[in-house]
């Protein structure tokens, strides 16, 4: 009778890293936590680039006046050179990627306190948010 070893958690984690990178090919993530806009307004921007192609959305975020705008192309960009270490045997031009799945959950609030009229304290939440973006080819959408 065989006895099983109970693994620690960092190591199982480790593990399925390393057969997530194992796996050559698919849609490839990003990344983007505490970045300190309120969720609202990384919504309005992230928007716009959902399920676009990355050349497109990358010239929609270079020109859309919003401060957010540059986190976001900096993620897009950061996704996009993911899939390149995935893929190396393709080019980017030729796999057409696009935008697969792009979403904004709330992160940490800073909680402040504003001084108000009579002595009272205003709350202030200073709001976080954390964005996640996955690009895939739309070659690789076909084949499955």
């Amino acid at each position: 009778m065989e006895a099983t070893r109970k693994l620690k958690k960092s190591v199982i984690i480790k593990q399925r890293k390393e057969q997530e990178k194992a796996q050559v090919g698919g849609a490839s993530t990003a990344k983007l936590l505490n970045c300190p806009t309120s969720p609202r307004k990384m919504r309005l921007v992230v928007d716009l680039i959902r399920g676009e192609k990355v050349e497109h959305a990358l010239y929609i975020l270079k020109h859309t006046n919003k401060e957010v705008a540059i986190r976001v192309e900096k993620l897009l960009l950061s996704a996009i050179k993911n899939w390149e270490a995935k893929n190396e045997d393709k080019s980017v031009e030729e796999s057409e990627l696009f935008v697969k799945e792009i979403s904004v959950g709330g992160g940490r609030q800073l909680k402040r306190l504003r001084p108000a009229p009579q002595g009272r304290g205003y709350r202030i939440r200073k709001r976080s948010n954390h964005v996640t973006l996955v690009v895939d080819s739309k070659n690789n959408v076909a084949q499955n």
